[in-house]
């Protein structure tokens, strides 16, 4: 795979327009892209919660085996995957405006086209295509958000649109409870999640349309004079509202600049040089570890209360209840995201993860599972919020999209081994023995950041 590295011209350039946007006020656009973005990945979150929340309803549906419903599990992760990968490329290459089109334009469709599934292998095949759609997301989101937002408000405003991303997953867990035990107009209710999902998001793409292009990503394609553009446009309500203009270049570049060559290939390989290598080690340990605790709960949240003998709707109202703690606990992360050092809190959230894990699996009432539940999905979701941030944070503009989605693309992995791996230990030996994996994986999270992991917060996303 190839990912971009700009010539020396540019690398000249890029630092005026990021030294920019680092130190620019909060402005109106700065809110309005951090609605769109938030909005998008609301439907990624409800992608990702989807099958594990209504697996139950379709096990009983199409009579799956137990390897059918690990494949229905794992085929969107599977799918993301390869999304994460090919359009982190698109995006460093085309530009992230263009990629964000392109994936939910995909996830749209295949959506739809899941809701009209007539067996377990059409279901897998429209799962794994949407998954390929939805799977650069975030990667592609935390990327631009890293790329736009002001340097010292970065975290601040990334909490903000994942507050709204995990609306979503309260949105699929009560959809799932109003929809499942109905069949609307004579179509099972659970495929009116899918074109939910679908419709929504097409509204979405339509939203994404007015996106502007990351100016970091212009000047670093040597696109200065678009760049430059963009940029005056975001400064110039600043003087009438009272708040100087972050200007460090003139307001026409150098026609040098201007003329500057396009970027130059080189390899993926670029995220083992020595400067990047300790960043590249924990970064595909901690997504690689992550998803174990994160989905390890919200996809098989209605299997272990399954196991603990509820019947499906009362499974399904004890997760969506939980799953008011995913909007929730990425709200709680706003107020200290950029006050607190990232890896710090990533840290100390996933601690609190494992522990509250072990209470959800051993917890013997209704109102102990619920309260657990609230628990843990509130303080997953501080980790997760966090996460994206810091993720997105470790590699220049040149090559984050790409590096970034690498990255991501082994937390699909890993999501879509999570059903072959932790449902035989649910079945096999019960709830608490899952959820000690669970809390020795995010142990391991904790020592690779706090050991490898730098310091992020407040810093330019241009460092080297």
């Amino acid at each position: 795979m190839a990912v971009q590295t700009a010539p020396q011209a540019t690398a000249a350039a890029a630092p005026s327009i990021g030294d920019r946007l680092d130190r620019m006020p909060v402005t109106s656009t700065h809110r309005r892209l951090t609605a769109v973005v938030g909005v998008g990945l609301l439907f990624d979150t409800f992608e990702n919660n989807l099958s594990g929340t209504i697996s139950t309803v379709l096990q009983e549906d199409f009579a799956f085996n137990g390897t059918t419903l690990k494949l229905v599990l794992a085929s969107a992760f599977i799918g993301q995957f390869f999304g994460s990968l090919l359009l982190g490329r698109v995006a460093d290459r085309y530009g992230r405006r263009r990629a964000f089109l392109i994936n939910l334009a995909l996830y749209s469709g295949f959506s739809l086209l899941g809701a009209f599934s007539p067996n377990a292998v059409f279901l897998i095949v429209t799962r794994f295509f949407a998954g390929v759609g939805i799977g650069a997301e975030q990667s592609l989101s935390d990327c631009y958000l890293a790329d736009v937002l002001p340097a010292k408000q970065r975290g601040r405003y990334t909490a903000w649109a994942y507050t709204l991303a995990f609306c979503g997953v309260p949105a699929v867990g009560f959809a799932a409870l109003w929809l499942v035990p109905l069949s609307p107009l004579g179509i099972d209710g659970w495929r009116w999640l899918f074109v939910l999902g679908a419709l929504g998001s097409a509204v979405v793409w339509v939203l994404r349309r007015n996106l502007i292009e990351s100016p970091r990503w212009l000047a670093a394609r040597g696109r200065h004079q678009e760049a430059e553009e963009i940029v005056a446009r975001m400064e110039a309500p600043l003087p009438a509202a009272g708040r100087p203009r972050p200007d460090t270049v003139a307001a026409h570049p150098a026609p040098a600049r201007e003329a500057a060559p396009p970027a130059r290939p080189a390899g993926i390989g670029v995220v083992f040089q020595a400067r990047f290598r300790r960043r590249t080690a924990m970064l595909w340990m901690f997504t690689t570890l992550s998803v174990v605790g994160y989905y390890g709960f919200g996809a098989l949240a209605p299997q272990i209360l399954a196991a603990k003998g509820y019947d499906v709707v009362t499974g399904l109202g004890f997760t969506a209840v939980s799953f008011l703690g995913y909007p929730l606990g990425s709200l709680l992360s706003v107020p200290v995201m950029d006050r607190m050092e990232r890896k710090q809190l990533v840290a100390l959230s996933a601690a609190v993860m494992a522990l509250s894990g072990l209470g959800f699996a051993y917890a013997g009432s209704a109102a102990l599972i619920v309260f657990f539940g609230i628990v843990y999905t509130l303080v997953s979701n501080v980790f997760s919020t966090v996460s994206h941030v810091y993720l997105a944070e470790q590699y220049p503009t040149e090559i984050r999209a790409a590096a970034t989605g690498l990255a991501y693309s082994l937390s699909k992995l890993s999501a879509a081994a999570l059903p072959f791996v932790l449902l035989p230990v649910l079945e096999d030996h019960g709830p608490g023995t899952m959820f000690s994996v669970i809390a020795a994986a995010m142990a391991a999270l904790v020592a690779a950041v706090l050991i490898l992991g730098g310091r992020t917060t407040g810093v330019s996303v241009d460092r080297d």
